[in-house]
């Protein structure tokens, strides 16, 4: 299973167009959410994220409430210490107070270490779930336009995308 980053990048980048009129394929068909799941988990457990970290490295992660006592409560700060320090204000992400973890263009998050999250039995509840394949609000479909971008740094992604299509008979 491919799960080089440049190539990875390229190939979502091609197939873009491709996933987009995918979208908009699985909103207008009908399709077993339990079978696309049970795809998703099945290359998820080919695919070592800790091997590559790149969602941690391109994406941000929003956090709510929660996330910030659970994670000041870690690192031993308060809320209000942990939301200052770790935290930024981003003006797209209106949920969860618009707030996400703290991260550079040249490291990406805050708490990457490597490949491995410092923090990770503490990370916040939309890093748990990326890429929100297999474990996601709402359906599949309704999850279809966040897919579109991650095939294009995601392993996972690219490659459920392409199962999904090809289990639902997706002419390219």
């Amino acid at each position: 299973m491919l799960t080089d980053l440049v190539q990875i990048r390229l190939l979502g980048e091609k197939k873009r167009d491709e996933n987009l009129r995918f979208r908009r394929f699985m909103k207008s068909h009908d399709h077993s959410d339990r079978i696309l799941r049970r795809i998703g988990e099945q290359i998820e457990e080919q695919i070592d994220c800790t091997q590559c970290a790149n969602c941690c490295k391109v994406a941000t992660a929003t956090v709510g409430d929660r996330d910030a006592e659970r994670l000041a409560r870690h690192l031993r700060i308060t809320p209000g210490k942990f939301l200052a320090d770790y935290t930024m204000v981003d003006e797209e992400e209106t949920a969860n107070g618009g707030r996400i973890l703290r991260r550079t263009t040249e490291r990406g998050c805050v708490f990457l270490d490597g490949s491995l999250c410092s923090v990770y039995e503490f990370r916040p509840e939309t890093c748990r779930r990326f890429p929100h394949i297999v474990r996601g609000q709402g359906s599949i479909a309704s999850r279809m336009w966040q897919f579109v971008d991650r095939a294009c740094y995601c392993p996972i992604v690219y490659h459920s995308l392409e199962a999904f299509k090809r289990e639902l008979g997706f002419r390219r």
